[in-house]
């Protein structure tokens, strides 16, 4: 989409390995030629796979999309302990692995659920404002509070030992280089993560994504996908005049004739009645109100 001449919305990137995801915003930036530009969550250089790029004013929606489900696509590697959790960093530990298939998977299944995740050190989580990859290159490691997160399934694909090809749906903020090393340790062999694959985030999957490489200053809006189509999801909510006008002045309304027409605590697509997206809002104990405007 275009507005002021300059393109927003939201682009489902291809992410390449060996590149990080501030990469990628760099070139989207450059191809776009638009300042405001941001990603839906952090991809290392050695993963590939689904980023969702916001551009314009549609890195307002970023905070919605990084809150949506992901899957992932991994393999781990067993018998391997690296300071990374992957196969970038340094070598801790080596063991022989004798777990068999069916121990294999029964521990697997056991990280279904809630459950309290440590994130790895190399990640760029803050402790006292530094983060925690600055400290782990000064040879410093801390106390990292362990963190609630939802594994909602993991498939295993195949197992090939020392390799596991598994296929994980869960919550955002999930590591799944801390879910391959706890899988490890649970076996008493150790892992790590080998390969890394995001096939979906939120409503982006990687079979609508677009390749980096495929993007070109001049084909660029062809591949843009409305705020109307990332939120097509969301109930719609159309508001009157009177009601947009008190919304777009962040005034919580709890007028029953709007109230009576929507579900307390579930998010809407706000529209006014010229079927624009002013934003995303829900209601309250205190009443309705806007959480993220667009306009």
């Amino acid at each position: 989409m275009i507005e002021n001449n300059k393109p927003f919305g939201v682009l489902n990137i291809n992410k390449p390995l060996g590149i990080s995801s501030f990469d990628v915003v760099r070139k989207i930036k450059k191809l776009a030629k638009e300042k405001k530009v941001g990603h839906g969550g952090t991809l290392d250089p050695e993963a590939c796979g689904v980023l969702p790029v916001c551009i314009g004013r549609a890195t307002k929606a970023i905070d919605f999309i990084m809150e949506g489900e992901k899957e992932y696509i991994a393999k781990v590697k067993l018998g391997v302990v690296t300071d990374t959790y992957d196969r970038e960093g340094k070598v801790l530990r080596e063991s022989k692995v004798d777990s068999t298939e069916e121990e294999i998977t029964k521990v697997i299944n056991k990280f279904v659920g809630t459950i309290a995740q440590v994130p790895p050190m190399y990640s760029a989580l803050k402790q006292n404002g530094k983060k925690l990859y600055e400290l782990a290159r000064e040879g410093k490691e801390v106390y990292r509070e362990p963190r609630t997160v939802t594994i909602h399934s993991i498939d295993i694909l195949s197992i090939d030992s020392p390799i596991i090809h598994i296929k994980v749906r869960c919550s955002k903020g999930t590591y799944i280089r801390s879910l391959c090393y706890d899988i490890g340790e649970e076996l008493g062999c150790g892992a790590m993560m080998w390969e890394l694959e995001r096939t979906a985030t939120g409503p982006f999957t990687i079979d609508r994504s677009v390749e980096l490489k495929d993007l070109t200053e001049d084909n660029i809006n062809n591949y843009i996908i409305s705020l109307d189509e990332v939120f097509s999801k969301f109930p719609k909510l159309v508001v009157n005049e009177k009601f947009e006008r008190l919304i777009l002045n962040g005034v919580t309304i709890n007028d029953r004739t709007l109230l009576n027409r929507i579900e307390k605590f579930c998010k809407y697509a706000v529209y006014n009645n010229s079927n624009k997206l002013i934003g995303i809002g829900a209601e309250s104990d205190s009443g309705f109100k806007l959480i993220k405007l667009f306009l």
